[in-house]
């Protein structure tokens, strides 16, 4: 472990885990997880933009999600360990976990004297086959997100959301559209590719997410083979053909490049119509890297832990449909954001 001293301290304080302006701090170890605000030492559960921020003097992360992060926030000191390898600090153990939300993303253990916390950040039962599958964790201790907990949000099984999306390829296809299909840069656009079918015909990306994807082929995960949107595609390509664009792309200049389109938008907010027409779609596709309610409700089950920490979503509600099930639940403020976090920023939007 010579190659974590970057994140030994040794600290008098018995708290474990507290929660404070900065982010989730275990005062033993001198360490955050996920910190909003710049601070010395950052566990990171995964690279979405409301998860791993700029301005720590070092970070901690998985290997896998490891080259996204860096990719994301430039030369940066990132030291990055095995799922399930145990990393102890004045006593206290680490370990990461897989958390199923994106490629690289986990959950983190914590552990001292018998006492564990685990602090998911985003996370989702559903295996999508690309992202390393979640494992549930246990522990007396659990901090959750509530992105989609309300009862309405009951996700379709995605095979069924493919073969939709795939259908809706084929009939613009036919009709000589071209289907123009919106998802976050970092995970869903790779989901996405994943379940798309390319015999259908080409597909193609933004800059935004092209980049992210030569990221994650660089570590030697296989996507389908996508062509990068440019300035030297002849318009005369694009019909019947599918393109992956990020969300904020969509009301650029960028769009008009493609013709006649059908507009479909990929996300667990598409459940509400009032969703779908806020974004223009024509069509809308419910597909989250995020738990529905009942998986919220099994992933909880499945810890164990009596003691329940809500960070984002729909806190209130969801935390107090805990407490009627007999669990100590309690809902935090933090600068968390869930699905609305993995939308690009505008620096990725003028990469197209």
């Amino acid at each position: 472990m010579g190659n974590l001293l970057l994140f030994i301290s040794v600290t008098n304080a018995m708290a474990l885990l507290e929660f404070t302006d900065r982010g989730i701090y275990c005062a033993r170890a001198d360490v955050y997880i996920d910190p909003w605000k710049p601070v010395d030492r950052a566990l990171i559960t995964h690279g979405h933009a409301d998860h791993s921020r700029w301005g720590m003097k070092a970070y901690l992360s998985t290997h896998s999600a490891g080259p996204v992060i860096k990719y994301r926030l430039g030369d940066i000191r990132l030291q990055t360990v095995g799922y399930g390898e145990v990393t102890t600090i004045n006593g206290v153990k680490f370990s990461f976990h897989p958390a199923g939300h994106i490629i690289g993303s986990a959950q983190i253990r914590v552990e001292y004297k018998g006492e564990i916390w685990v602090a998911s950040g985003d996370y989702k039962l559903e295996d999508d086959g690309l992202s390393e599958a979640y494992e549930p964790v246990k522990c007396q201790h659990f901090i959750t997100e509530s992105t989609f907990g309300l009862p309405v949000y009951r996700w379709t099984p995605q095979e069924e959301v493919f073969a939709d999306i795939n259908d809706w390829w084929r009939a613009n296809a036919a009709e000589g559209k071209v289907s123009v299909l919106t998802g976050y840069a970092l995970g869903k656009a790779q989901r996405l590719l994943h379940g798309l079918d390319s015999s259908i015909g080409r597909i193609y990306t933004h800059g935004a997410i092209e980049n992210t994807n030569e990221v994650i082929r660089a570590q030697g995960i296989k996507l389908p083979d996508t062509i990068r949107v440019s300035k030297e595609i002849n318009k005369k390509d694009y019909p019947g053909q599918l393109v992956l664009s990020t969300p904020g792309a969509v009301g650029q200049p960028w769009i008009k490049k493609f013709g006649q389109i059908s507009l479909g938008a990929a996300s667990g907010w598409m459940t509400l119509r009032g969703a779908r027409r806020r974004r223009g779609a024509d069509r809308g596709f419910v597909l989250s890297d995020h738990c529905d309610w009942p998986q919220l409700l099994e992933a909880i089950d499945l810890t164990g832990a009596e003691n329940i920490y809500v960070t984002h979503g729909y806190t209130a509600i969801f935390s107090r449909h805990l407490r009627t099930l007999g669990l100590n639940a309690v809902e935090l403020e933090t600068e968390y954001e869930g699905e609305l976090a993995e939308m690009e920023t505008k620096q990725e939007t003028m990469k197209g």
